[in-house]
């Protein structure tokens, strides 16, 4: 218990820093005012993941204080039935699993989503092993700084996100919106711990149940999202892979021939709203890169999606060089350098969009548009 303390003692007064740092460009009452009145919609990209390792509930915390106007958590399932927050299944990448010896023997090679993977996976484990696991930087060569936290956090539930956006709606004194993504939907059905129902009810019985509810659910298979339509009044949204080649996974196994490329002509967007109020594409579906990596002509995208009723909320906007155009990459050459992550937004902003998903959102709320 007195290391946790510390522990939470050490994150208050680092997130302590990062905010007043922010607060530099932008004061705590403009924030409000500009999430409140503002474009487009930032959604905190599992959470702060540029400050904190990613899907925490100090990365959640931390993008509230700097203005989010919804975190997103990535849900997959436990062992037992409880939904909780992690990129994938695989626990490898995120947890400190490889070094705990009472789970050697849980490491397998299987097939997800029509790829092999090796690693831990988080059906193989209990609510109750998940929680003695502890969370670690997915990129540390990218964020070292984030990886000075590894160990300090555990993996959060659905319900702990909730119970951590409420609590914070009350100091914030604004409304803060949740925004899952339900992860390898086809896969978890097959295991018969299918997510659909269980986050619907998971929001219903928290008193999120109505499309002006502060919530958005996504995924990047189809058939699940049409089947929540007929069960909630929540708003839904079909992500897009990079890969406009790529298919969903459960249009794969269906055999539909039905790709993402389909899906972002002016026909399928109009199917798509027929079940979703927003899309959410790679960011080059709407101002593809160029050869030389700088951004090239926006596409019709955005303008083919508004005409058929839909928000365009693309993803990921991340300011270290690595992730950049060219145009906006800082004068230091190196990957992890931080460079103009305001340029890339306000590009975007100009090409119409209707939301982000940003990992640093504070630079992404000081970059909004205001009326």
């Amino acid at each position: 218990m007195a290391k946790e303390i510390w522990i939470w003692q050490f994150f208050v007064a680092a997130l302590s820093t990062i905010v007043l740092s922010a607060a530099a460009s932008i004061s705590s009452q403009q924030l409000n005012k500009r999430t409140i009145k503002c474009k487009p919609l930032v959604i905190a990209h599992r959470g702060a993941s540029g400050y904190v390792p990613e899907h925490t509930l100090g990365a959640y915390a931390l993008a509230i204080t700097m203005g989010a106007d919804y975190v997103e958590p990535d849900l997959v399932m436990s062992q037992d039935g409880h939904l909780i927050a992690r990129h994938d299944n695989e626990l490898g990448l995120t947890t400190d699993v490889a070094q705990r010896p009472e789970f050697a023997n849980r490491s397998k090679t299987q097939t997800v989503d029509g790829k092999i993977l090796n690693g831990w996976f988080t059906e193989d484990f209990t609510l109750a092993e998940l929680k003695t696991l502890r969370v670690v930087e997915r990129i540390p060569e990218t964020r070292p700084g984030n990886a000075r936290m590894d160990g300090f956090f555990q993996i959060p539930t659905f319900q702990e996100i909730i119970d951590l956006v409420k609590s914070l709606q009350i100091s914030q004194k604004r409304p803060i919106g949740i925004y899952p993504e339900i992860k390898h939907s086809t896969y978890f059905q097959r295991l018969n711990l299918s997510m659909e129902n269980l986050v619907v009810e998971t929001f219903h019985e928290n008193g999120y149940d109505s499309a002006s509810s502060p919530v958005y659910i996504q995924s990047f298979e189809v058939n699940n999202l049409k089947y929540l339509k007929t069960i909630t009044n929540l708003r839904l949204l079909q992500l897009y892979e990079s890969d406009t080649s790529d298919q969903p996974f459960d249009q794969k196994v269906a055999g539909t021939g039905l790709t993402y490329a389909d899906m972002a002509t002016p026909a399928g967007l109009k199917e798509v709203a027929t079940y979703a109020s927003a899309v959410g594409p790679d960011k080059s579906y709407i101002i593809p890169r160029n050869a030389d990596n700088t951004l090239g002509v926006p596409t019709n995208f955005v303008h083919d999606a508004h005409a058929v009723g839909l928000e365009v909320h693309p993803y990921t906007f991340r300011a270290e060089n690595i992730f950049l155009p060219a145009e906006f990459r800082s004068e230091d050459s190196s990957q992890t350098a931080i460079g103009d992550l305001h340029g890339e937004i306000r590009a975007f902003i100009a090409a119409g969009i209707d939301g982000l998903f940003a990992d640093q959102p504070d630079k992404a709320v000081a970059t909004k548009d205001c009326l």
